[in-house]
């Protein structure tokens, strides 16, 4: 059994910021194996891609929306990938999911990703 754990949502003001984490477990579960990544779904619309660390080097991508705002990073030695939020608007409201994916890299897909989160609301006021 992999379980996913997120943490760090909240309510916030425009132009805020949140560090949300991601912690994984499991007895068969490698961290390191595993591609991660960020989604999130505001009230009302499908679930999006926001952004993707490799398992190693950490080389990374982001959706368009985020860029330069978003940073996805993270730590194998403690199981968990962050993603830091700068300069949040009120359309980054959603809930915020983390997902592994066994490869290399994960990409935007997240129907290729294998396990999933129960997320974290984020909650930007204006």
């Amino acid at each position: 059994q992999v379980h996913l754990v997120e943490s760090g949502g909240g309510l916030v003001q425009a132009g805020g910021s949140l560090r949300l984490s991601c912690t994984a477990s499991g007895r068969t579960f490698t961290f390191s194996n595993y591609a991660m990544a960020w989604f999130r779904q505001a009230p009302g619309k499908p679930r999006e891609f926001v952004a993707t660390i490799s398992r190693n080097f950490g080389i990374t991508s982001y959706a368009d929306s985020v860029k330069g705002r978003f940073t996805i990073s993270r730590d194998n030695a403690k199981n968990t990938v962050y993603l830091q939020i700068n300069s949040l608007k009120p359309e980054d409201t959603a809930v915020y999911y983390c997902a592994g994916r066994f490869a290399r890299y994960g990409g935007d897909d997240q129907n290729a990703y294998d396990y999933w989160g129960q997320g974290t609301q984020v909650t930007v006021s204006s």
